[in-house]
């Protein structure tokens, strides 16, 4: 078995950070380092944080890099990208395995054990992450994604793999281009159905925004990741379904090619994206669902 690091980028994460640690300090194969970016919180994330690297030798809290502008602004131009960024280099050891944790999820003891025994079965497999459940009225459900893609919240790479895609964007959608270049120079990225983690967070809440404001964003990613329109009215209309709110995906697309906003300039990423993307395709797309009926 190998070594793995954990990055969280915080801000205002008490309750969630609490949560976390706990579920951290439980697994059953320990990360070599856990760096905990503070982003200026004020609820006593910092000060939780500090508790926890006096306690565990393998934690240490560092403060976020500085950067102007209003907050959301700086979610929408991937602040926590560029705490991860800033703190990767200062990881002091090497290890096999990197993983960006965001603060707002938990899962059990042998979550990172499993991830990383999927790892050493495929050399190949560049980046991964468990199921990702949220809390509905219901109760905890999937959250549904193709088999290739990978949540951000618990995103662990190859060691080799992350270094041959950096650096990351640092704007949202940058979880959709790094595994799309992983996949251009022969990685394998993959969700898997075990083991599951708990997203304490829904899409979008973190702002207190509407769905339909999410679905926007969602809709504006996919114009810069260079996505077919024809993808994208087939997408809105699918989540639609159950979703009503996700048709503002079209309008988030559409309204960001008005603007003539720019494209990931990765001409290999595009063209790769939009082979997946040919109509001819959806139903193999529509098998790989992780989370979904199988």
């Amino acid at each position: 078995m190998t070594g793995y690091a954990l990055i969280t980028p915080a801000r205002d994460e008490l309750d969630n950070l609490r949560r976390l640690s706990a579920a951290v300090v439980n697994q059953q194969v320990l990360p070599t380092e856990w760096i905990i970016v503070d982003d200026g919180s004020a609820d006593g994330t910092a000060a939780l944080a500090s508790v926890l690297a006096r306690r565990h030798e393998w934690i240490r809290l560092v403060a976020a890099p500085r950067r102007g502008g209003p907050l959301d602004e700086g979610r929408q131009r991937g602040r926590d990208v560029v705490a991860f960024h800033a703190e990767l280099g200062a990881l002091r050891r090497r290890p096999d395995f990197v993983v960006k944790l965001d603060a707002d999820v938990s899962f059990g003891p042998e979550y990172f054990d499993r991830l990383l025994r999927e790892f050493d079965a495929d050399p190949a497999l560049g980046i991964a992450s468990g199921m990702c459940l949220e809390r509905d009225g219901e109760g905890w459900r999937p959250w549904y994604v193709t088999e290739g893609h990978v949540r951000g919240a618990t995103r662990v790479w190859r060691r080799e793999c992350l270094e041959a895609v950096l650096p990351l964007e640092e704007r949202l959608g940058w979880d959709g281009v790094d595994e799309l270049k992983a996949a251009t120079l022969g990685w394998r990225t993959r969700s898997f159905r075990e083991p599951v983690f708990y997203h304490h967070r829904p899409l979008a809440a973190r702002e207190g925004s509407a769905r339909g404001r999410a679905w926007v964003t969602i809709g504006s990613t996919a114009h810069y990741l260079g996505s077919r329109p024809s993808y994208v009215l087939f997408r809105a209309l699918h989540h639609a379904r159950h979703e009503l709110a996700a048709l503002a995906m079209i309008w988030g697309y559409a309204s960001a090619a008005a603007r003539r906003e720019p494209r990931c300039p990765d001409a290999d990423v595009r063209d790769y994206l939009r082979s997946r993307q040919r109509l001819r395709n959806l139903p193999l797309r529509a098998r790989e669902v992780i989370g979904g009926p199988s």
